[in-house]
């Protein structure tokens, strides 16, 4: 399992050359029989002007980290997958360190899924409650 699972976090992490993930420093961290973990750092680059994390970079995250468990939990060579919705809360701030988010699955049909993504801090505290709506289409 070990080996599976670091070549899935292998693939993850190499796709994410020139994309926003490489701008945002995402890095796909665990993955597991029914989730995945990535994480950022936040640093100004990913600050609102008053020095915390800037909404739209967790968003960014939370769709990154959904939108990859999808494609690994879907057979990402028989579909493509894109994320249709998002919604999120987000409920503490932080102004350094790392942020995790864990996407779990809520509702894995056929063409529609839909994720939970929780974004925590380094001490497990949650930041932001986000949910993601994919959608899987057949490669023809």
């Amino acid at each position: 399992m070990n080996e599976h699972k670091e070549k899935i976090l292998s693939v993850c992490n190499s796709i994410c050359k020139n994309t926003l993930m490489e701008t945002l420093e995402i890095s796909y961290v665990d993955v597991g029989e029914n989730f995945l973990v990535a994480k950022m750092p936040v640093t100004p680059k990913v600050h609102q002007p008053d020095g915390v994390l800037h909404g739209g970079a967790s968003v960014a995250l939370a769709e990154s980290v959904g939108s990859a468990a999808s494609y690994i939990f879907l057979d990402g060579q028989e579909f493509f997958v894109r994320g249709i919705e998002i919604a999120a809360n987000h409920v503490k701030g932080i102004r350094e360190g790392y942020v995790y988010a864990r996407a779990t699955i809520i509702h894995k049909g056929r063409t529609t899924q839909l994720w939970e993504i929780k974004i925590t801090n380094e001490e497990g505290d949650l930041i932001s409650n986000c949910k993601l709506t994919t959608i899987a289409l057949p490669r023809k």
